[in-house]
């Protein structure tokens, strides 16, 4: 029988990892947690659940930590999850049954996570490399990927992440910083690093070095880069609120080829003329048709979380709420009635 295991690192995650550990204890035959110097309960609560628990000095490395972690594992295939994350109650192996019954892969998991934003939570999904083959390794000091050619299956085995709530953040603040710097040391100007140092800044309001990092990725990576999508969205946000928004229109032209089918792309875009709009008036005769157009987009495109960086509302009810907006604005009532039900 196919034998699969959790494999974790954590540290001072007292107040987390039980939630972790009971929502996936049901999906395991095994539970490795590698503790890097816990100065709470972290251990004892993850020996309550029934893990095996581990201890490493952590050195800055957070591929080394995992690969120490994956050491201690001899299942078949290993799930890698952080102690921020869990499983919904009605999860069930079933899903991973045909990725572990084939082939070697790496297995992509949806991992949706809640953030903070103008007083409403919201939800991003992003496909990460999280069920590994036995035997497979990282690679990267931060923002770890495994370290094989294998090829990648999306599994259906949704996951929750509370990591970029502000809380979350605030506790975070400045780790990630300091070791993407060391990680570009060792590699400069790899996209996806860029990318993710572009990612920290922005979530903590540095818009400006973020749309600086993001511009920097976008001209190194591949056009078949599976994070392309959520960087394109975000550069456009943080140039959006760095005022520069002809640098923002002249990004979409040159891109809204490759993302016709994306609400994201339209909800910013939307988003951008928008503030062009508010921030140049004369120009709004030009601009607010096409701000419209941009959110009609996203309703007659929907939902569409398969794409990576994907917020969740954007293809429905968060479009169709801008639109009840912008038209109560312009006196359009009539048209903001229509709206109005599904915001």
């Amino acid at each position: 029988m196919t034998r699969l295991a959790l494999v974790m690192i954590v540290r001072d995650e007292a107040a987390r990892i039980a939630r972790c550990l009971d929502s996936a204890r049901s999906l395991v035959d095994d539970i490795v947690v590698l503790d890097t110097g816990s100065r709470d309960a972290t251990a004892a609560i993850a020996l309550s659940c029934g893990a095996r628990v581990f201890s490493f000095a952590w050195c800055d490395d957070f591929a080394a930590a995992r690969n120490a972690a994956l050491d201690h594992s001899d299942a078949d295939w290993n799930l890698v999850l952080d102690a921020d994350e869990w499983f919904d109650a009605g999860a069930t192996r079933a899903a991973l049954a045909p990725l572990c019954d084939g082939a070697p892969c790496i297995g992509l998991v949806p991992v949706s996570s809640s953030f903070d934003l103008q007083g409403r939570v919201e939800t991003s999904t992003l496909w990460i490399p999280r069920l590994l083959p036995r035997g497979v390794r990282y690679t990267g000091r931060i923002h770890e990927q495994p370290d094989t050619s294998l090829p990648r299956h999306r599994v259906a085995l949704p996951v929750h992440h509370d990591g970029y709530r502000n809380d979350a953040l605030e506790r975070k603040h400045g780790r990630n910083d300091t070791l993407l710097r060391r990680a570009l040391l060792d590699a400069p100007g790899n996209p996806y690093l860029l990318y993710q140092l572009g990612k920290n800044d922005e979530v903590y309001g540095a818009f400006a070095p973020a749309a600086g990092h993001y511009a920097a990725a976008l001209a190194a990576c591949g056009l078949d880069a599976g994070w392309r999508h959520d960087l394109v969205v975000r550069t456009l946000f943080c140039l959006k609120k760095t005022a520069r928004h002809a640098d923002a229109v002249d990004l979409a032209e040159a891109e809204m080829a490759r993302w016709s089918e994306s609400p994201d792309f339209y909800f910013v875009l939307g988003d951008v003329l928008l503030d062009w709009a508010t921030c140049e008036p004369g120009r709004a005769g030009e601009l607010l048709p096409m701000v419209e157009e941009c959110w009609q987009r996203c309703l007659q495109l929907g939902e569409r979380e398969d794409l990576n960086g994907a917020v969740t509302g954007r293809g429905s009810y968060l479009a169709a709420h801008n639109l009840v907006v912008l038209y109560e604005n312009l006196g359009m009532e009539e048209q903001a009635a229509q709206y109005r039900p599904l915001a």
